[in-house]
Order: structure tokens, then sequence, then C-alpha cells
């Protein structure tokens, strides 16, 4: 039976937040919303007309992992891939605006830069529109890999968010293997399918309870199932930790030899679950780069969780919240 975590060495660990460097190499977008309102159907077809009150802009894909990471006080630096058009300019505004590091980007015309628009009315999401361009071929991909080999070393750890945009691939990850060869750290991923092949020697994974059934091959339905696919992933990937998030559920954490945890979920309210992922993996790459277990870390991620879907749209959580949840 695993001891109850201490709340006292809890806040110690998110003050310790602020001593932490990460590297985050994923899939670098540009999140804009639409606000409105909707009170009739069109006339011209059976859609809601939304009056537009308001638009924004985020920091989305890995740039929002980035973005998490500083909202809980921690250094990041950013290494993807970013078009030079209008997008990936407002990206890269965004990152450095927040104190993010940018050495690690790659700007070039040769690509697109993704971004997703969300239309957003009485706080429900009405539809999105995604432009992107998904193969990162060529001499982009050479040089962010080449960034990613020299430079992966000098960070407490590195946090991989893979969309499966294609800026992960095989071709990177052994980049991050000559790199770990050479000096070992810390590899968080969070998992998408391209490359449930290609994962190897990590730390931690992060996957939702349907690609962590896809990725094992097992059909998640009870306990016992979950248990297999938890396992498995384990072995797959050769991974120190596996965690498994499961929406209303909470999350399930699997460690070695044969170590398995519920953790029920800390939402209050959830209004939209867009951008969790994203802090789940924060969270827990700065609290194992921060000296935290793997208990420890999916507890803070738990907790920082529950906070985030109590917002609406691509939201981050403040160390200051954290603690507060901690406290409750």
């Amino acid at each position: 039976m695993t001891p109850p975590l201490s709340a006292a060495r809890l806040r110690a660990l998110i003050r310790r937040f602020r001593s932490v460097r990460l590297l985050v190499v994923g899939d670098l977008m540009l999140d804009e919303f639409v606000w409105g309102h909707v009170d009739r159907i069109s006339p011209e077809a059976p859609v809601p007309v939304v009056r537009v009150t308001g638009e924004s802009i985020h920091l989305g894909g890995a740039a929002n992992v980035v973005h998490n990471i500083r909202a809980l006080g921690g250094r990041a630096s950013a290494c993807g891939l970013l078009g030079t058009d209008r997008a990936g300019r407002r990206v890269l505004d965004e990152l450095r605006r927040i104190g993010a590091g940018t050495g690690c980007v790659v700007s070039t015309r040769g690509v697109v830069t993704v971004r997703k628009t969300r239309i957003i009315a009485q706080s429900q999401q009405i539809v999105r529109f995604d432009r992107e361009q998904p193969d990162h071929a060529g001499q982009a991909g050479a040089r962010l890999r080449r960034l990613v080999e020299r430079h992966a070393p000098d960070f407490d750890a590195v946090l991989l968010s893979d969309y499966g945009k294609g800026v992960i691939n095989a071709a990177l990850l052994e980049s991050l293997s000559a790199a770990r060869r050479r000096r070992p750290f810390r590899l968080i991923v969070d998992p998408k399918k391209p490359n449930f092949a290609h994962y190897l020697g990590l730390t931690l994974a992060t996957p939702n309870v349907l690609e962590a059934a896809e990725a094992a091959g097992i059909e998640v339905r009870d306990q016992r199932s979950l248990r297999a696919a938890g396992r498995r992933l384990l072995e797959r990937w050769d991974a120190e930790a596996i965690l498994i998030t499961r929406g209303e559920h909470g999350m399930s954490l699997f460690t070695r030899p044969n170590g398995m945890r519920h953790l029920p979920t800390a939402a209050r309210d959830v209004y939209d679950v867009t951008g969790a992922g994203d802090t789940v993996a924060a969270t827990c790459a700065l609290a194992l780069a921060a000296g935290a277990s793997f208990d420890e870390a999916a507890a803070l991620a738990n907790y920082a969780a529950g906070i985030v879907v109590g917002k609406v749209g691509t939201a981050t959580v403040s160390a200051e919240e954290l603690r507060k949840a901690v406290d409750r």
C-alpha cells in the first residue's frame, strides 16, 4: 500500500520548480479563439449564427506546454519548426513575451505554422478550423535534429510534446538517443500514434486512455485490462513509469516492477479539456526534474489538471493555484 503523500513535501517541490530548466521538443502551434453568443439559427442553413464579441490568441501544442511550464515558475526553451508566416511570427513573439527560450526554434518558409481556430459560444466550442502541413522532412527537419542532439544534454529534462504533426519522428528520436548516450537526462513523452513504434527508454509517458489502449493493443474495459495495458507499455517503451490519464476517472500510474496506483480526479468543475494533457506533461516534467518521485509527480499533475479543465480555452495553471489545490 502506497503511503499518503505529504502536502508539505508537495509544496516544497512546487517551490523548486523555479530552479528547473526544461527543453520542450514538439509541434509548436497557434491557438485562435473567436468568442460570441448564439441566439438564433441561420435562415440560410440549419446552423447557429454566432454574434462575435471578441477574439484572442494563445500558444498551442508544444508551445502551450512551454507556457504551462513558465506559468508554474519553471524555465523552458521551445524546440520545433515554425513558418515565417504571420502565425509563426506570433508564436515566436508570444514565446519571447513569456520569457521562454527560442534558440532551438527553426523558422523557415518551407513550413506552414499549425493554426487551430475555435469558435466558442456560451462557453461551448461550436466548430474548429485547422490549418497545417504535417510533413516536416528536408533541411528544416535535419537542422532541428542537430539542435536537439547538441542542446538536449544542457537541460534537466526533455519533454516531447508529440501532436503527430511530423516534428517528432524516428530520426529525431534517434538524435535524442545519441544525446542521451553522451549525457543521460530524463525524457518525458506525451505520445501520439505515429510514433508508438519508435519511443524507447523513457522516464515517463503520459498517454490518455485511448492512446494507451491503441499503443498496447489492448481494449481497456475494466481494471484488469487497464493494468495489462499499463504493464505492456512499460515493456514496449522500456519506460520507468506510465501515467494514463482517464478523464473523469482520474489517472493511473504504473511503475516497475509491479506498481499501480489510481488517482481519482481532482476536478471540481469541467468546462473545457483543451490542453489538459499539456498541463499534465508539463507538471510531471517539472516535478521529476525537481526531485519528485513518480507518485508525487502524478499527484501534482492530477491537481493541475483538475484546475485547468475548470477554465475555458487553452489555459495554464500558476504555481500559486497549484499550492492552493494541494492545501485543500
